[in-house]
């Protein structure tokens, strides 16, 4: 299964990993710069070394040699731990060792001996610099070296590059933060438009998502989503306007069939074929009624017009008015009608009257139509504290899984054992249409072979 991140979560790991990358890049640029730094400072520190012994030497040259060895000595005891050497050009010492530590030292030996250079040795360990000029004195060519360690520097790199490591963690949260934050704050926009998207149905197609001059991509969306529902708010008011006129101008006639029908029903003289005719074409007619006259309530549902009558009315009275109206024709399938209604209790709901007849008789309809001959079905009225429910329970055919989503649709019927059933797939839209006029909130439970529960579960109020 493909995992899907958000926009909000991608552009938070792309600015934190864009974030870490330059943070890295910039890392290794000043861990770079402060080495090459120390280097040259410390190459610095070895040039003015080796300038000051060049100084005491030639200043000294006049006098004896025992003197100049020790302002020799003297000089590179005081600097740089002794570490200081004049060669000859042959390789030996012109002075005496001013310490042990400059005796034993590996000096390098100079690969061009008419400028100064830099060289680099190990010791005991530590790596040393080793700086290597050529100088004249009186008739004399000498060599000074001195050496000075890299240790210094190199604690001062081992804590530059700590630091840099040990901020990882706390340059990552504030870089993801920031990423989330930022991103966050630059999508708020498309959730308000997402959320306003939404919240416009069938129902409302007349809003619009709000747009704001920003002159951005996001006000481009916003408009461009205004004038896609503009479009289809159009579409849907024609169709919506079809159907009502549809239904409006075809229920004359197909009234005057049926009543032409009804008369010719009542000549004594008409043959049995032309009477069967009649008799088709009544019952005919009297189907195309029904479902005319369902389109007609789903047209007005649709625009908002004619909206039923809200009053305070006891609950209990509709389910019983309507389970004694649908007993004649279960009693006639050979069902069994149950109702568990208290008929002393009295539950106040704020309806209209024929509309939860209506979507009651939908119910048990459905319920009756749909279970095999001597089958059960059983009504109850549940009241609460959180609400009134009726239900209706059957054990007939069921409805399979997959189709229970789109029972509620519009012309929409169920597999063809269902099909076999007469109707026209509109009973259930209108049911929940009436329910949620009413703000009650209508479920089903089924499988198949097993029955069919649908429960309608209405606020109360007090009379």
């Amino acid at each position: 299964m493909t995992r899907h991140w958000s926009i909000s979560l991608r552009l938070t790991l792309w600015f934190g990993a864009i974030f870490f990358l330059g943070w890295l890049l910039f890392g290794i640029a000043m861990w770079l710069n402060l080495r090459t730094t120390l280097v040259s400072e410390r190459h610095g520190t070895l040039e003015r070394r080796e300038y000051r012994l060049e100084k005491l030497l030639t200043a000294t040259q006049n006098v004896s040699e025992v003197v100049r060895q020790k302002d020799f000595a003297e000089f590179a005891k005081a600097t740089g731990n002794g570490l200081c050497e004049v060669f000859r050009a042959d390789g030996s010492r012109a002075y005496p060792s001013p310490t042990a530590a400059a005796k034993e030292f590996p000096w390098p030996s100079l690969r061009n001996t008419q400028r100064q250079q830099f060289e680099q040795v190990s010791w005991s360990g530590d790596h040393y610099w080793v700086l290597g000029h050529p100088f004249q004195v009186g008739a004399d060519k000498l060599y000074v070296m001195a050496a000075a360690p890299e240790a210094g520097n190199q604690l001062v790199l081992d804590r530059f590059l700590t630091g840099l490591l040990a901020s990882v963690p706390l340059l990552l949260l504030i870089s993801s933060a920031g990423g989330y934050f930022l991103s966050r704050r630059a999508l708020l926009p498309v959730d308000r438009i997402t959320a306003s998207a939404r919240s416009i149905s069938i129902t409302n197609l007349s809003e619009r998502v709000p747009v704001v001059n920003t002159g951005d991509e996001l006000q481009r969306l916003a408009e461009t989503c205004n004038a896609m529902l503009e479009r289809l708010e159009t579409a849907v008011n024609r169709i919506k306007q079809f159907t009502a006129d549809a239904s409006h101008d075809l229920r004359g006639p197909i009234s005057f069939m049926r009543t032409v029908a009804e008369v010719a029903l009542r000549n004594p003289d008409a043959d049995p074929d032309s009477r069967q005719a009649f008799t088709d074409i009544v019952e005919e007619s009297a189907r195309a009624s029904a479902l005319l006259e369902n389109l007609l309530t789903l047209a007005r549902a649709d625009a908002d017009r004619d909206g039923p009558q809200m009053a305070p009315l006891n609950l209990v009275t509709v389910v019983e008015e309507v389970c004694e109206k649908a007993r004649p024709i279960a009693v006639e399938r050979k069902h069994t009608l149950s109702v568990a209604v208290d008929s002393q209790q009295t539950v106040n709901v704020l309806g209209d009257s024929s509309s939860l007849r209506r979507l009651l008789w939908i119910l048990l309809d459905n319920a009756i139509k749909y279970t095999p001959s001597r089958g059960r079905i059983d009504v109850a009225l549940i009241a609460s504290a959180l609400g009134a429910t009726v239900t209706v329970r059957d054990n007939g055919i069921g409805i399979p899984s997959a189709d229970l989503p789109q029972i509620f649709e519009r012309f929409y019927r169920a597999d063809p054992s269902r099909g076999q059933v007469e109707g026209s797939g509109l009973g259930l839209s209108i049911a929940k249409w009436i329910a949620e006029i009413h703000r009650a909130r209508l479920s089903v439970v089924s499988s198949e072979n097993v029955g069919t529960t649908f429960s309608v579960t209405f606020p109360l109020c007090s009379k």
